[in-house]
């Protein structure tokens, strides 16, 4: 049998530390070798052309040229995947560089770089080995950030409880972006909540929170447990926790937040937002399974689809990871598979129908 080639990696870091502490992390897994390093985001590129990697390791703060920079070039010039190194002290960088097209991002120990860096090995080589699975064409349009399909005017409807009709969106790998985009789009004034099952460890969900408040026009922020879930609100599954929706006997639909056990496979778990907003919002649920890697969702749309409720996936044109909504598509359930962009129209259409 021919082995599959190695993944080829480019480490760029302004410390020589960091370098050599990643190169060796990478250099004892099977199928990875560093085939370069650079100490800048210009010697990085030079590096690019010259031994065209797989994938790149990538830290933001460097002299001469930032990784912003560098990030901003690569995707107009030989886009190729790219994982951060960052610190946890940074939150708000990460989300700047996935939007400018990095694919995912590894957070430093919070105690700096040291020799507590290793502590990332097992998460560096896993997520260095999505690289097989990923569809790089769609990295680099989102890279490109299109303008987004103007959704129809928005229909208002009733904000009492039995009436609400809850939008959740699932994604993973690829997704902050996919859900910046998609509620940054959407108008408040719909008359949906939209809850958010974004894959991501604790200390990260809160920034992101943040920075879809000040791109979007609904109310967002991480969730806490009781928050009574109304139009116009967008609720944030903080990392490392778990969301699920729950609506006391003549009271509101509200947020439950849950620890993870140590068992859990997903976290925070899209199949668990979807059981309990289906149980709670029935037909007037909405499953929205964007980019990411694993079957996260596959089981809470079928608990969508069994209460009524509607599920959209997004296209393989358009999904950077294609596990997600190929996992949901295959329960034969999936009422519709939209594109990235016109998912704003899509949700605003369900906040529209008679239900």
């Amino acid at each position: 049998m021919t082995m599959p080639p190695d993944i080829r990696v480019l480490v760029i870091d302004d410390s020589a530390y960091n370098r050599q502490t990643i190169t060796t992390m990478l250099s004892t897994v099977a199928g990875i070798r560093v085939v370069a390093r650079a100490a800048d985001g210009d010697e990085g590129l030079r590096r690019v052309f010259e031994h065209a990697p797989d994938i790149i390791t990538l830290d933001l703060e460097m002299p001469r040229m930032d990784g912003f920079t560098f990030l901003r070039i690569l995707m107009q010039r030989k886009p190729t995947p790219v994982i951060v190194v960052s610190s946890y002290a940074r939150k708000e960088n990460v989300f700047k560089a996935l939007e400018l097209g990095a694919l995912d991002f590894i957070a430093k120990p919070a105690h700096g770089v040291s020799g507590e860096l290793t502590g990332i090995e097992a998460e560096l080589a896993g997520k260095v080995r999505l690289v097989t699975r990923l569809r790089v064409v769609a990295l680099a349009e989102r890279a490109r950030a299109p303008s987004p399909v103007a959704p129809p005017p928005p229909i208002v409807i009733s904000p009492a409880g039995p009436t609400l009709r809850i939008v959740v969106l699932g994604a993973s790998t690829g997704g902050p972006p996919a859900v910046q985009r998609t509620l940054s789009a959407l108008d408040a004034r719909s008359g949906v909540c939209v809850l958010v099952a974004q894959h991501m460890p604790p200390a990260f969900t809160t920034t992101f929170a943040e920075r879809l408040d000040r791109q979007s026009s609904f109310e967002v922020r991480e969730a806490r447990d009781g928050d009574a879930l109304r139009p116009g609100l967008a609720l944030i599954a903080p990392g490392g926790s778990h969301l699920e929706v729950d609506c006391p006997p003549g009271g509101l639909p509200r947020a439950r937040v849950l620890p993870a056990g140590t068992a859990d496979r997903w976290v925070p778990s899209l199949d668990r937002l979807l059981g309990s907003v289906a149980s709670v919002a029935g037909r007037r649920a909405m499953a929205v399974v964007l980019t990411g890697m694993g079957d996260d969702g596959a089981q809470g749309v079928r608990s969508i689809k069994l209460a009524g409720g509607r599920v959209v996936v997004e296209s393989a044109d358009t999904a950077v990871m294609t596990g997600m909504p190929e996992a949901a598509l295959a329960t034969g359930l999936v009422d519709e598979v939209v594109p990235l962009h016109g998912m704003p129209a899509a949700i605003t259409r369900f906040a529209a129908e008679e239900r």
